[in-house]
């Protein structure tokens, strides 16, 4: 499995807080760079704005980022870490279909918070190389997470044979990726009906059809 990617290494961030107080200040900071990052995406949020939402000093800002590019890589790494500590084994308790059901809503759930986030990452990774390079090594990594939970799936019975599973893997999780910032202005009820139609497709490129089951 390609391990997870560490948006932070090689990054000249101020040492992390201790303190119960200046954990909080960073938490504010944070908060604010999800909700300014969602509502202005990366060009319109200024690091002036992100301070004021959180009721801090623009000097405290600097003193747990240097720039407004590192809240960003702090954010984007926060939500790798939550999709990394996802269970992507199948549910003993339900069958394929449900569980590929109750997995894609549980990930999108996690997603949720951090939708302006990606939003604003792929708005800065077009004219930053180094994030379009950590952006190419995201997808390499959920790509192969989507590919390993296929891998498991296609040993239950009932799985077609001789499906390309490293394809559909590649084409799934780039349609993921997609209709993450989609979702961003997405009612909930089109955002599920957007999940169950993800995971009916999943079941019916893994799954023989059964008789009398659509």
């Amino acid at each position: 499995m390609i391990p997870r990617p560490d948006l932070l290494a090689h990054e000249d961030l101020p040492a992390p807080p201790h303190q119960k107080r200046s954990l909080e200040k960073r938490a504010r900071l944070k908060a604010a760079g999800i909700v300014l990052f969602g509502a202005k995406g990366y060009g319109g949020a200024s690091v002036e704005e992100i301070a004021e939402r959180a009721g801090l000093a623009v000097g405290t800002f600097y003193q747990h980022f240097r720039s407004k590019r590192q809240l960003l890589l702090s954010l984007m790494n926060e939500l790798l870490e939550r999709l990394s500590q996802l269970n992507l084994r199948p549910a003993a308790e339900l069958d394929a279909r449900a569980g590929l059901e109750h997995l894609l809503s549980h990930a999108f759930s996690t997603d949720l918070q951090y939708l302006g986030v990606y939003r604003a990452w792929q708005e800065a990774a077009l004219f930053d190389p180094d994030l379009a390079r950590k952006q190419s090594e995201i997808h390499a990594w959920t790509t192969a997470r989507v590919e390993s939970l296929f891998r498991l799936l296609s040993e239950q019975p009932g799985a077609r044979p001789g499906v390309d599973i490293p394809s559909l893997a590649r084409v799934m999780d780039s349609f993921f990726w997609n209709l993450l910032p989609q979702a961003f202005d997405m009612p909930k009820v089109e955002l599920d009906r957007s999940i169950r139609s993800s995971a009916h497709l999943i079941y019916h490129a893994l799954f023989k059809d059964l008789p009398g089951k659509p």
